[in-house]
């Protein structure tokens, strides 16, 4: 492992000293790793009780700090040289200084990182970041609206096998210090003003204009949703079948596009009102959203992946809903897939953008008829269609919820995610995932826009003797 620096903190256990790392952590730009059971040197102790670690962990840092820090610590058990030991990750704070809880906001509760080591924070940087927690954010503003039902939210809990009780508004923060609903209850609630927009146009530039949709009025998440669907249609899949093996690029990376779009909403500063943007040209797909690099936040950081979420509430409903993963982790597949000269990052907006594969283009959907292949394109004998059935069987591998969700979908093919889930008993986000791959693997399509389009199975059963 590498040696102990700014951003890392090796421990063999769990210390009286242990909130005193964490504050120092939460009180940094771009925040930390700590392990706990992993010595100075780098090597695993063997032999903890990871489990407890973790259960402690989180007790401790939810009753020893302060203020809180939903949404923005990770908890994770990872194996170092075989070993199992517990990797919390930290993010910087957006909610400066943090402090224990047992000395309070003073020099001895405020710790600061410098360097590999952990220092009291001075009185005049105490005082100087008290000042600044102050400004406006989706937790302190007042939702425009006081008059919100949250069914669509409880729904989508539910979806994930949680359950909101009675204290939900409390637990998810959506209210004031005087007790009103907040910018976050407001982007969560059934009804309200908020939309995500796509636009599509004809060419490489903005001249002409094809689609201009709005998804949103809805709860945040249901919005989110109805945009990720849109782009499993845009980004098609292109495909060649050879009598050998089918080939089948998509447009663009549909992970790394998909982590650019739910980044793009729990990172926009919707204390702004403006929303995230998708644009579709003939050769690109952008995604813009609102409010640059979070306030603390340096550009190398921002590209290791040290996150600084802009509102941990809203972080910490994305993670229940399993939206994101580890913090960072997001960022890390858009940068393998197509590095740092997709962003574009000024002190407003970050834009995004993915070109459309060269190779997914090169693929004009039809049957190569080259060389040894011409006599099975021109027979009469059906080798053709014996060797595509060949290569559908060996690459598709179909269970029986996929032949569940493509049996319903020749039956109602207008049929909506929820109607999908309710007849198959699948969860509405494992339909969902299933949908994609299957859409993927060039066995479903989709045709048209969402509220008027449908579904067409490419291949069927009985026909081509998928197995």
């Amino acid at each position: 492992m590498v040696p102990e620096d700014a951003h890392i903190e090796y421990k063999v256990g769990l210390t009286d000293k242990f909130e005193r790392e964490v504050v120092a952590f939460l009180n940094s730009s771009e925040g930390g790793v700590i392990y706990i059971g992993v010595d100075d040197e780098g090597n695993p102790i063997k032999g903890l009780d990871v489990d407890d670690i973790q259960l402690r962990v989180a007790s401790r840092i939810r009753d020893g700090i302060v203020p809180a820090t939903l949404g923005i610590i990770d908890v994770s058990v990872e194996r170092v040289q075989d070993v199992p030991v517990v990797k919390i990750i930290v993010s910087g704070g957006p909610d400066k200084p943090y402090y224990e809880r047992r000395y309070g906001m003073s020099e001895r509760g405020c710790s600061v990182r410098v360097g590999s080591a952990v220092q009291p924070m001075p009185q005049a940087m105490i005082d100087g970041l008290f000042a600044c927690r102050a400004r406006p954010t989706i937790r302190n503003i007042r939702s425009p609206r006081q008059k919100l039902t949250f069914t669509q939210l409880k729904i989508y809990y539910e979806g994930h096998g949680l359950k909101l009780n009675d204290e939900f508004e409390e637990t998810l923060d959506l209210r004031t210090d005087d007790g009103a609903y907040n910018w976050l209850a407001y982007l969560l609630a059934d009804e309200n003003g908020v939309s995500m927009k796509v636009a599509k146009y004809a060419g490489q530039d903005k001249y002409y204009l094809l689609e201009n949709e709005e998804y949103g009025y809805c709860s945040i998440l249901k919005a989110l949703d109805r945009v990720l669907d849109k782009m499993l249609v845009e980004n098609t899949t292109k495909a060649r079948i050879t009598p050998k093996y089918r080939i089948e690029r998509k447009l663009v990376d549909a992970t790394a596009l998909r982590e650019a779009i739910i980044n793009a909403v729990v990172h926009n500063d919707w204390t702004m009102e403006v929303s995230p943007v998708v644009e579709i040209y003939s050769d690109r797909i952008t995604v813009s959203s609102y409010g640059g690099l979070v306030p603390g936040q340096s550009l190398e950081g921002f590209f290791a992946g040290r996150s600084v979420p802009r509102s941990r509430e809203l972080m910490r409903v994305f993670r229940d809903m399993e939206l994101v993963e580890q913090l960072g982790s997001g960022m890390r597949r858009i940068l393998d897939a197509y590095g740092r000269d997709a962003f574009e990052i000024d002190d407003n907006f970050i834009c995004v953008t993915f070109p459309f594969s060269q190779e997914a283009l090169g693929l004009n959907d039809d049957v190569a008829t080259s060389g040894e292949t011409e006599s099975a394109v021109h027979g009469t004998d059906g080798t053709l269609n014996e060797t595509i059935n060949e290569t559908i069987n060996e690459t598709l591998r179909l269970d029986e919820k996929d032949r569940m969700i493509l049996a319903f979908l020749e039956r109602a093919p207008r049929a909506t995610y929820g109607e999908i889930a309710t007849e198959t008993g699948m969860a509405r986000a494992t339909v969902s995932r299933r949908l994609s791959a299957l859409s993927g693997k060039g066995v479903l399509k989709r045709v048209g826009a969402r509220k008027n389009g449908y579904w067409e199975v490419l291949f069927h059963e009985e026909a081509d003797h998928i197995g």
